[in-house]
């Protein structure tokens, strides 16, 4: 079975509630499609967020990445050499990694579809359901403690609390939504680099104090800042999570080895795709490091990906796959089912995901 086509296509649904934190707002997934097709004509499907603030990816050098570079270098690759293409993936264009982890996930969907297995079989096989949290978006107060009393009433155990833009008014906010959502539900709160180490270790002990019991806090600070996340981690009791500044598997090592964090954030769209994040699960499993598997504002098939990894692999004992849960529509056909808060990943081969809009013929 050999690559005989690479194509992109793009997907726009509009979210359920706009998804704000501190450093942008969105009210759609505008998300790159890619569809790779092998000799056999069995297709398999990838996608990617143009997520600039992160990533620095747009939908132009997505698919500029992917037509202009992946594409060419990877048609004709048999699917069965996997190590192979992504060499190839790695070294045809430096960075766009969300562009890489779109047409990565698509040939891990058609090879494990030549294997005749679901993903998360191939990958490893541990657990065929997932536990995923729902993110509340930063808005006033008030709408954070509706929002999360609807996610609570909808179904979801685990919530992940945006902050980041007010200081110690962020302690308020997660002690009001503590207060109203019981002691039974887990909170997680993501302050997307936007405090300094000084002012996180501040707030963060404050919760700690309030006995909010807050299951971890993810990128406290600038991803750069390691000193400063490493100060913050050695002076509170809540776990800290890496995000924002792991993205390869020697950030991980870093981080690991510096001590700068607890936990490790896998996103495929920071990684490159599944073939570089098992490197990062390789690692964190030599070193007894627990993992998330994370997402950005994607939808379906991404998320999907993410799932199967996360089914997968021990390693990762976190989930943060809530795209399909923000979306307001699911286009597609197939694939695993979302029931709120557990994502049940398909026994049919790959993604299971059987047909995708705009990729119909």
């Amino acid at each position: 079975m050999k690559i005989a086509k690479i194509e992109t296509g793009s997907i726009q649904i509009p979210l359920v509630t706009p998804f704000k934190t501190s450093l942008r707002t969105a009210t759609h997934v505008d998300d790159i499609l890619v569809r790779v097709t092998a000799d056999t004509g069995e297709t398999g499907f990838g996608e990617a967020p143009p997520t600039a603030v992160i990533t620095g990816d747009t939908k132009g050098s997505i698919r500029a990445a992917i037509e202009e570079f992946i594409a060419p270098s990877l048609v004709g690759y048999d699917i069965e050499d996997l190590d192979g293409i992504m060499a190839r993936l790695s070294s045809c264009i430096q960075k766009n990694t969300s562009a890489k982890a779109a047409v990565d996930m698509a040939i891990y969907d058609l090879y494990a579809k030549r294997l005749g297995l679901p993903l998360y079989k191939v990958l490893g096989g541990r657990s065929n359901t997932v536990e995923t949290d729902i993110t509340i978006s930063v808005d006033t107060t008030s709408k954070m403690v509706s929002d999360s009393l609807k996610a609570v009433k909808d179904g979801f155990n685990i919530l992940k609390v945006k902050v980041g833009k007010e200081g110690l008014k962020d302690v308020e906010r997660i002690a009001k939504i503590r207060e109203a959502v019981g002691p039974e539900i887990q909170i997680r709160v993501d302050a997307n680099q936007g405090w300094n180490a000084k002012d996180a270790v501040r707030i963060i002990t404050a919760l700690e104090d309030r006995n909010l019991d807050i299951d971890l806090v993810e990128q406290p600070v600038p991803a750069h800042d390691l000193a400063g996340m490493k100060y913050v981690t050695e002076r509170v009791y809540t776990p800290i999570l890496a995000d924002e500044s792991v993205f390869t598997a020697e950030d991980a090592i870093t981080i690991i080895q510096e001590r700068a964090a607890d936990l490790i954030n896998i996103k495929l769209m920071k990684t490159g795709g599944i073939y570089q994040a098992l490197k990062i699960c390789s690692i964190a499993e030599i070193y007894g490091v627990e993992c998330m598997m994370g997402c950005m504002l994607e939808s379906k098939i991404a998320v999907s990906a993410g799932a199967h990894l996360a089914g997968a692999k021990g390693i990762i004992t976190r989930a943060d796959l809530d795209g399909p849960g923000l979306c307001s529509i699911d286009p597609y056909e197939g694939g695993p089912e979302y029931n709120a808060g557990t994502i049940l990943l398909n026994e049919t081969p790959g993604l299971g995901i059987t047909h995708v809009p705009g990729f119909e013929d």
